[in-house]
């Protein structure tokens, strides 16, 4: 398959990446399904790109007709099938929990022609880890983009020992032809390129507050305005997720059973609080009046 064989592409979750991505690539002029198994999900997700397209035709980033194209190549629903059923590629951005991508996995490689060419959004976990079970390892790699994925130009694609080389390129220029400068990495690692360094950056900024050394508001004004971030460590997991830093960490000690990558204590104590950033009005700061 070459890239101009791609005209169809699922995406598999509507959250906050998910529909991001699916928003993208309608704009970009291909026929997107977003599927996810929540119907509050996808609601919002319909809400956003409902709020979305006519912000980006007043800031005139987009003309009536584009924004009413975009609108029309996109479609949500509940039914993988409905979504995957034609698509030429798929993106899946479903939680980070090994277990549950791996059924999504075996399902998309029931439903999905042959010719698809299968992709993972995962921050941490390798293709690899999904692709035995499917019958098209040689198609499946990462595909990771950056939160926000509408703004942010970053895409890391991960070439596995199972991924063919013909795999690899056409997620690069899939990449670019959605805007963005992808990187590639010619093999697989924990953390990719960026989150192996940001991880570091947060496991220290962690460690810091834990052990009362700063708070958490003059680690972020160090990082700012020390060394030029424009964000800091926690209000850049604010952003995130402070959801997907406990479930990215609980899979990592899982996998390796070593205590030094357990969750830190201020980051397990939000997760059970259900303060998990700005998504849910307070993390390590407070957003509710916002």
């Amino acid at each position: 398959m070459i890239i101009d064989d791609v005209k169809k592409i699922c995406v598999v979750g509507a959250g906050n990446m998910g529909h991001q991505i699916a928003l993208l690539a309608a704009i970009r002029g291909y026929r997107v399904g977003c599927a996810d198994v929540s119907e509050e999900q996808l609601k919002k997700a319909e809400e956003f790109a409902a709020g979305y397209l006519p912000g980006r035709v007043a800031k005139g980033k987009l003309t009536e007709e584009q924004a009413g194209q975009a609108r029309d190549n996109l479609y949500f629903t509940t039914d993988l099938t409905e979504a995957a059923g034609d698509a030429d590629y798929v993106i899946e951005a479903a939680t980070e929990k090994l277990d549950l991508k791996k059924m999504i996995f075996e399902d998309l490689d029931r439903i999905t022609p042959a010719h698809a060419l299968l992709a993972t959004n995962s921050s941490f976990i390798v293709s690899s880890l999904v692709a035995g079970v499917t019958g098209r390892p040689e198609k499946i790699c990462n595909m990771h983009f950056f939160n926000p994925a509408l703004v942010m130009k970053c895409v890391e694609v991960v070439k596995g020992p199972h991924t063919s080389e013909e795999t690899a390129e056409l997620a690069m220029e899939l990449s670019r032809r959605l805007g963005k400068e992808p990187v590639k990495l010619h093999k697989e690692i924990y953390g990719f390129l960026v989150n192996r360094i940001l991880s570091a950056i947060n496991n220290e900024a962690l460690f810091l507050l834990d052990t009362g050394v700063a708070s958490e508001k003059d680690i972020d004004s160090a990082v700012v305005n020390a060394l030029g971030h424009p964000l800091g460590p926690f209000r850049l997991q604010d952003l995130t997720g402070i959801d997907l830093t406990y479930h990215v960490m609980m899979e990592r000690y899982r996998e390796t059973e070593d205590p030094a990558d357990k969750p830190s204590p201020t980051v397990v104590e939000k997760y059970v609080k259900g303060e998990w950033g700005r998504k849910t009005g307070r993390g390590f700061y407070d957003y509710s009046e916002e």
